[in-house]
């Protein structure tokens, strides 16, 4: 093989390798039309959040001990993921995560995730626990009262209603 030869099959060789490395990738997933059932039997949710929030690693902490094995997936902009998703502004909270087709945003009792599974509401997309209520889960604080909270079912048409009321 001459010089020549080497030099070319290097160079491409080093263009693939750098634009492999270096190729912008999408943060989101974009196929979610099932609920992905793990080998481990547990139910694969995908949970975007803020780098560092730890509220939120304590929500898929409870998920794990339940049928759900939490993946976390810290982004820098995750207002992306919730306009994607059609989580409407004012039902926003810290951490947006992704079940089957369906989107969970904040602190959503384990027990509505399992109920929204099982009963499938008609035109459903989602449940939501806007902001960071004190006393949902992942959100326990010792020596304080937990704060009265509704979760809410979001539909595909933009109406919502109480799901839950605790």
């Amino acid at each position: 093989m001459s010089n020549n030869k080497i030099l070319i099959f290097g160079l491409l060789f080093t263009i693939g390798f750098a634009a492999a490395l270096f190729w912008p990738k999408s943060e989101v997933q974009d196929d979610y039309s099932s609920v992905t059932q793990l080998a481990s039997d547990k139910i694969e949710v995908v949970m975007y959040k803020n780098p560092g929030c730890e509220c939120c690693t304590k929500w898929a902490a409870l998920m794990n001990q339940d049928q759900f094995e939490v993946i976390e997936r810290p982004i820098p902009n995750i207002i992306e993921v919730k306009r994607e998703k059609g989580v409407p502004p004012r039902f926003e909270s810290c951490h947006t995560a992704m079940v089957g087709e369906y989107f969970v945003e904040g602190h959503v009792p384990i027990e509505d995730v399992n109920r929204l599974l099982k009963e499938k509401p008609e035109g459903a997309i989602g449940l939501s626990v806007p902001g960071m209520p004190v006393g949902s889960p992942g959100m326990e604080v010792p020596g304080r009262q937990a704060d009265k909270f509704d979760v809410f079912l979001v539909k595909e048409d933009g109406t919502t209603e109480i799901f839950a009321s605790y």
